[in-house]
């Protein structure tokens, strides 16, 4: 699987579970919305990194 298509596939799945009522409600907390904003940064971050160590090898 490319590196673009699994981005395309984990902003698809990110977009589903914020639908969900369950984690909008969750969201609606000013405290977990933080954490939950916290998390996604760290996410998105690893993610990057782990595109890096895959696309790197692959230039060379």
């Amino acid at each position: 699987m490319s590196v673009v298509r699994l981005a395309l596939t984990v902003a698809s799945a990110a977009v589903a579970i914020s639908h969900n009522p369950v984690v909008r409600a969750a969201v609606a907390n000013p405290k977990t919305r933080e954490v939950a904003i916290e998390a996604t940064k760290i996410a998105a971050y690893n993610a990057g990194r782990l595109a890096r160590v895959i696309v790197r090898p692959r230039t060379r």
